[in-house]
């Protein structure tokens, strides 16, 4: 098969991010097509990446491209995506899908009656050392998971009157922007969801519409916990992008700083001196840093020349933007919000998945 033409529609840095990899992939692809309001910008990023042509108007792109990376603000997602899958192209959307469910059910009939990939950019599920974490996981090596944390600590303020602090385009706040990944992470590493919690502040991101710092507690049907702090106003870090998943033989740690994964184990028993001293392992160090977006990028091109549905599919991706959505109706009626049906193999076109379906029980 011939080279697949792939358009970028949004040029600013999470296309740049994306864009490190495309040389990776020179042999199954080529960027021939750049878009974004600042001509100016487009035109850069088509020098960067080696494409002929450069735009400010998405339209005029269509002809030029097989497939798109779409890297623009929220709510344009919806829009910009239906017009790209009407026209017959393959569309990786930057996460999340869109701001609301039913422009998130439209784009995947739209996708499934056109027969083309939609495949949400979720890139942290292809990086290799996340991949090594969930086999250990799946293979009960270290014995079963019973909880699993997640950090992201870090300093995100946009430039004053930038689109990602308005909630309505944002969709939401830093939870239903950036969480996503790591919503989509717990219930790929840890099963069906059954009821949880949501508790969020703009306290420290005074810039930030709705939150910009959140906490949120998952209890799973297996019994296991899953818990995600993140925010955008670290003034300082220690534990940066981190993984923890206390198994029952050991706990697993990824550190991305240091880029290596961990098995922490034999801790001493704890008799109140706080002597909790374990052995540390290393199990996988990776050699470069950095959002290794090639990965999810080669899985996209393989899923548009054999046929096969991205792991990070339309269906998988809007059960995820539903757990948040029922925590955040459920954090706005000082509920525990109740989400069962929302498992990345729950029948995601039922009635119990929808949102509202289960959303008023707080059990």
């Amino acid at each position: 098969m011939s080279k697949i033409r792939l358009g970028i529609i949004g040029c600013g840095n999470m296309a740049g991010s994306h864009g490190h990899g495309f040389k990776e992939l020179a042999g199954q692809m080529e960027v021939t097509a750049t878009c974004d309001v600042e001509l100016e910008r487009a035109q850069k990023a088509a020098e960067g990446a080696g494409a002929k042509l450069a735009v400010a108007d998405y339209h005029e792109m269509l002809d030029y491209v097989d497939a798109v990376l779409i890297v623009l603000p929220h709510d344009l997602h919806y829009e910009v995506g239906m017009t790209c899958l009407r026209a017959g192209k393959h569309v990786l959307m930057e996460k999340p899908m869109c701001n609301t469910e039913e422009e998130c059910v439209e784009l995947i009939h739209t996708a499934e009656r056109e027969g083309k990939v939609l495949m949400t950019a979720y890139p942290v599920r292809f990086w290799p050392i996340v991949r090594k974490l969930k086999e250990l996981i799946d293979s009960k090596a270290h014995g079963e998971c019973f909880q699993m944390s997640i950090w992201t600590e870090q300093y995100t303020k946009y430039p004053e009157g930038h689109w990602a602090h308005s909630a309505n385009r944002l969709g939401g706040g830093q939870f239903f922007s950036h969480g996503c990944h790591y919503v989509d992470l717990m219930l790929w590493f840890l099963g069906r969801p059954v009821r949880g919690m949501h508790l969020g502040t703009n306290f420290g991101t005074p810039w930030m519409e709705k939150e910009g710092t959140s906490n949120v507690v998952i209890e799973f049907e297996n019994g296991a916990l899953g818990y995600h702090f993140g925010t955008w106003g670290a003034r300082g870090t220690r534990l940066g992008w981190s993984i923890h998943a206390h198994c029952t033989e050991g706990m697993l740690e990824i550190n991305l700083a240091d880029r290596k994964l961990y098995l922490h184990s034999h801790i001493n028993e704890e008799k109140a001196n706080l002597d909790t001293e374990s052995r540390t392992q290393v199990l996988m160090e990776i050699d470069n840093s950095g959002k290794f977006t090639h990965f999810e990028i080669e899985h996209f091109l393989d899923c548009i020349q054999t046929g096969k549905r991205p792991i990070t599919d339309g269906p998988t991706s809007i059960q995820g933007l539903r757990l948040i959505w029922r925590l955040y109706e459920a954090e706005r009626k000082n509920t525990i919000a109740d989400l069962r049906g929302l498992g990345l193999e729950d029948n995601w076109e039922s009635a119990e998945a929808q949102v509202g379906g289960n959303a008023e029980d707080s059990r």
